[in-house]
């Protein structure tokens, strides 16, 4: 147990946990970007709120949304290691710093990306995942919790939520905070795990540059669209 521990808590081994819980997110966010863009059906959340009900009742589902929130945990944990590993090994900044010239000011910045994103999710875990799963939909300002086709409302939840304007720009914000993270931990992950080779690299890094933008696209233009009164 103690060489493998050492092992893990070793770079390679903390960037190995990043990049497999990365990657375990990165598939995350598809299925949760597409449940979500059920609201584009603008049907009063009928079409959104079955899909949250499928994703709410599955068992198997359930079961992944622990290992999920494992998965979250240990990102976070791992990130913020490699965060405090990086300053102890350069605690003094060189006179003249030209970062452009080996990276990308996002690939410098993932622990502030990071951070941004970590409160948005405290934000967001809150308005949402503590109503459903806790609080109860039907005590949400007098709401009786269930839809014409008797599924849990939440999509009055989220209208209700973005009629503030200050959760729209943290939304919009994080999304962007979120594109630039995708857009180095994307191919990082990859990396991290040694599935990169010279022949698909740059297939790996344009798929993870429209990877991020598109979801990123999507995550941000619900609450602008309901904002906005084009969804109803």
């Amino acid at each position: 147990m103690g060489s493998f521990g050492n092992a893990f808590s070793a770079s390679i081994g903390k960037k190995f946990i990043m990049g497999i819980t990365g990657l375990f997110l990165v598939l995350f966010l598809i299925v949760h970007c597409f449940i979500n863009s059920l609201i584009f059906f603008n049907d009063g959340g009928i079409t959104f709120n079955q899909g949250a009900h499928f994703m709410a009742s599955n068992w198997l589902i359930r079961a992944g949304e622990i290992v999920l929130f494992i998965g979250l945990i240990a990102h976070i944990v791992q990130g913020l290691r490699l965060w405090i590993q990086n300053r102890k090994a350069r605690p003094v900044r060189y006179a003249v710093n030209n970062g452009n010239a080996n990276s990308k000011w996002y690939s410098r910045s993932m622990g502030l990306l990071g951070t941004l994103l970590l409160i948005f999710l405290i934000v967001h875990l809150s308005n949402f995942w503590v109503v459903s799963r806790f609080t109860g939909i039907e005590n949400y300002d007098g709401v009786t919790g269930l839809d014409a086709n008797g599924n849990e409302n939440l999509y009055f939840v989220m209208h209700a939520v973005f009629q503030n304007p200050l959760i729209v720009v943290l939304y919009v914000l994080a999304m962007v905070s979120l594109c630039y993270h995708l857009l180095h931990g994307f191919a990082s992950a990859f990396q991290s795990l040694g599935w990169n080779h010279s022949k698909y690299n740059a297939i790996i890094k344009g798929a993870g540059v429209w990877y991020a933008i598109i979801i990123c696209i999507l995550f941000a233009a619900m609450p602008i669209a309901i904002y906005a009164g084009l969804i109803k």
